[in-house]
């Protein structure tokens, strides 16, 4: 079967969001144009990984090209429901499309193959699918915000271990192993 290529070049959204309650969630990313919908499931150390590069991209294409971000002014993008992943992501790749002053994300399937970096921005028949979004820089930086948003929006952490806290507490490290209240 050949694979899917999901190609974005205006999307009217492109947002990371979650379903469920911190501890349980599960995240995602969403490309939606219209009535074109495509969700990719995904971890959420790889949604704070694609905000934090983002963040870098955009600030050597700042200082390498001139290029200015306007500031986007809007409200918190919701996923928009049911969500039905295309695909669990596995490998993802960024890109400056100098011609079309676009920051070009890519999100590719996880596979059970390796995936090389020349599998990225790549449209032949073979590889995983893939999702690719074309962003002007002030929707990349709203991205990146709103996933940063997105991954701290968790469970608060505990002020002696850093591990997350649930509402019942946890047992800490810190305490060898003693279970920690969040009351304490």
């Amino acid at each position: 079967m050949d694979r899917q290529v999901h190609i974005f070049r205006s999307p009217d959204r492109f947002l990371a969001g979650t379903i469920g309650q911190p501890g349980e969630r599960e995240f995602y990313l969403q490309a939606v144009d219209g009535p074109r919908v495509v969700s990719v499931a995904c971890e959420k150390q790889q949604v704070a990984v694609l905000a934090d590069r983002l963040g870098s991209l955009i600030g050597e294409v700042v200082r390498r090209f001139g290029e200015n971000a306007p500031p986007l002014i809007g409200g918190e993008p919701r996923l928009e429901t049911p969500v039905d992943a295309e695909f669990r992501v596995g490998t993802m790749g960024l890109a400056w499309d100098g011609e079309g002053s676009k920051i070009v994300v890519e999100l590719l399937a996880l596979s059970d193959e390796e995936v090389g970096e020349d599998a990225v921005l790549d449209d032949s028949a073979d590889g995983p699918d893939a999702l690719r979004v074309f962003l002007s820089l002030a929707e990349a930086q709203a991205f990146a915000a709103q996933a940063e948003r997105i991954v701290s929006a968790g469970r608060p952490p505990c002020p002696l271990c850093g591990n997350p806290l649930d509402p019942t507490g946890h047992i800490c490290p810190r305490l060898n192993g003693y279970h920690r209240n969040v009351l304490d």
